[in-house]
């Protein structure tokens, strides 16, 4: 069982969506009136309405509100898992509703790191195999001996060989949380990383993610519920109705 974290404490910085951004930027995730609309049985229906924000390297970004406020839609928006009815998206630079469906995946696998709710591991292969994977997507001939050592920095080094199957859901969101850095992105995503843990391994998970996001200097973008882990970002934006507000 994950060992019980010290309690979050809230950033009195805390800003909201109609805060002013920093004044020194160095741009690394933009959206602009950003809308998503799918077809219903009521009719169209609207999940992100017109959200414009930009997100500067090293920051950390908190995308809070209720069920179905459309916050992990606009997530899938902002990595390039999803496209926009309208509107742009820019990471690193690069317009990613300017590419197309290899193009976006080509620039995850270079720019982007992911964490899920649910994991996403690959269940026939071990703690190790599952850290490698992106490694050696990207031809790196030292992907053993660094996913190594990313599950040691995650406490796994016992379980390298385990499957999923056999890992504890804490156990797991850190060999997630290992594979998601180790490709030391520039933008990691995580949506409820702590939504399937109880309050203990979820607050050590918590802890975790901000040691290595400081560790990376990577730039966070996470969804969440927990009020505790968006009160350690440096901004919220807050989501009702498919749409930012203050």
């Amino acid at each position: 069982m994950d060992a019980a974290a010290a309690p979050l404490n809230a950033m009195s910085n805390q800003q909201t969506a109609s805060a002013p951004a920093p004044k020194t930027r160095d741009i690394v995730l933009k959206a602009e009136d950003l809308t998503k609309q799918v077809n219903s049985p009521e009719g169209l229906l609207t999940i992100v309405r017109s959200v414009s924000f930009d997100i500067a390297s090293g920051e950390r970004v908190a995308i809070v509100g209720a069920s179905g406020a459309g916050k992990s839609t606009l997530l899938a928006l902002l990595a390039g898992l999803d496209t926009p009815t309208s509107g742009k998206v820019w990471l690193a630079g690069t317009d990613l509703t300017g590419l197309d469906e290899d193009g976006r995946a080509k620039l995850r696998a270079q720019r982007v790191g992911f964490v899920f709710q649910s994991f996403h591991l690959v269940p026939a292969l071990t703690a190790l195999e599952n850290v490698m994977l992106p490694l050696e997507l990207a031809g790196r001939p030292d992907a053993r001996r660094t996913a190594r050592e990313a599950l040691d920095r995650v406490g796994l080094r016992a379980r390298t060989s385990h499957y999923p199957r056999q890992l504890s859901g804490g156990e797991q969101q850190r060999v997630a949380l290992a594979r998601a850095f180790v490709t030391e992105p520039a933008v990691l995503f995580a949506d409820e990383p702590t939504g399937n843990l109880d309050t203990v391994t979820g607050s050590r998970i918590g802890e975790l993610l901000f040691e290595l996001n400081a560790t990376f200097r990577t730039t966070l973008v996470l969804v969440t519920h927990d009020n505790a882990l968006a009160a350690r970002c440096g901004r919220v934006l807050r989501m009702e109705a498919g749409g930012l507000v203050a």
